[in-house]
Formats: structure tokens, sequence, C-alpha cells
């Protein structure tokens, strides 16, 4: 397990800011141990968003490496004064970003993600009903352009506040609004009939 020189191990929950600064500036140094422990606090939250995103855990999952890849490399660059949390969803969600526009426009059946199983038994009737839910909301979502929908799952599914998203975004804070808004009226209006 990851820990320092005396041997204390570094708890892979959440952790003060001055923690993962400390665990970057030692990474930043080659230090590999302190460079797991922010991949261990950070991973499953940057793979919940990157899957939210991408709609494919696979896709998911090769993003986020590929993102902590690219960070390892570019460490050194890290202001002191970011947060890394910031920092490493800025990164997955631009990765995310390329990913989606190199996408063509329309996904077929077999791209949108089955939904799981309930724990307790459904009707049938109300089961057909939730699964043509689901796959009239992938349908809107794909209705949405690549900047909406990364600002409305960063706001609405993460719970970012409009200034992070915008700063992981790369934006103004009122043109993360806007995105967040326009995002919301068009599945509003698509999805009226499930009201």
């Amino acid at each position: 397990m990851p820990g320092d020189e005396d041997g204390t191990p570094w708890e892979a929950g959440p952790s003060p800011r001055h923690d993962d600064a400390l665990l970057a500036v030692r990474a930043a140094e080659g230090d590999e141990e302190a460079f797991e422990a922010l991949v261990l606090r950070h991973g499953p939250r940057l793979l919940q968003l990157a899957t939210r995103l991408l709609g494919s855990p696979t896709e998911a999952e090769d993003a986020v490496q590929e993102s902590f890849v690219s960070a390892w490399r570019k460490l050194p660059e890290f202001r002191r004064d970011a947060r890394f949390g910031t920092w490493m969803h800025r990164i997955v969600t631009n990765r995310c970003l390329n990913l989606l526009r190199a996408r063509p426009r329309v996904a077929g059946l077999d791209d949108v993600p089955e939904p799981a199983a309930p724990e307790h038994q459904v009707s049938p009737p109300r089961a057909v009903e939730g699964i043509a839910a689901v796959e009239d909301l992938t349908k809107a979502m794909e209705g949405l352009s690549v900047e909406q929908r990364v600002c409305w799952v960063l706001r609405e599914l993460d719970d970012m506040p409009y200034e992070s998203v915008a700063e992981t975004v790369g934006i103004t804070t009122g043109a993360a609004r806007a995105r967040v808004f326009r995002a919301r009226r068009h599945l509003m209006e698509t999805m009226a009939a499930w009201r």
C-alpha cells in the first residue's frame, strides 16, 4: 500500500486539498506511489463522470486511463495553486469531448447500454415503459450538442456548481449556465410525453 517514507499509509478515500497538493508535488518528482494514491482517490469519481459522458463503461475506462497517463506526463506543468481533482476533471472532460466529437452523430440501438435489471419484481407493462423511457432519454441526449451534453452532465448528474462546470470546460460561467439551460429546455421538450 502506498505510504509516506515513515510507513504511514495514505488513505484511498476523500482527502483534504493539501494532501492532494503534496502528493502531486511528490508525483511530479517521480514518486510513483504518490501518483498511485492520487489515482486511487480520484479514479472512481472520474470513471463515473466519463461513463456518464460517453455512455460506454469500456470507453470510459480507456478515457480515464489515458487521462491519467497524460496527467503523469504533465505533472511538472501542474499549477500548485489549482486543485488536483479539478485539474483531472478537466483532463477527463476534454478527453471525453474529443471522443464525443469524433463519433458519428447518430448512435444505433446496439450502442445504448441496457438498463440494469431491478432488484424487485416489476410488471411486464411497467418494465416495457421503463425501457422505452430510457431509449427516449438516450435519443433526447443525442439531440444535444456535445458542449451542451457535457455541461448538463457535469451540472445535473455530477452536481457541480456552474463555476466549476465553467472551469472544467474552459468557458465563462454565463456560457455554462446558457448551455445547461438550453440542454434542459431541449430535454423537457423532447421528454414532454413522459411527464
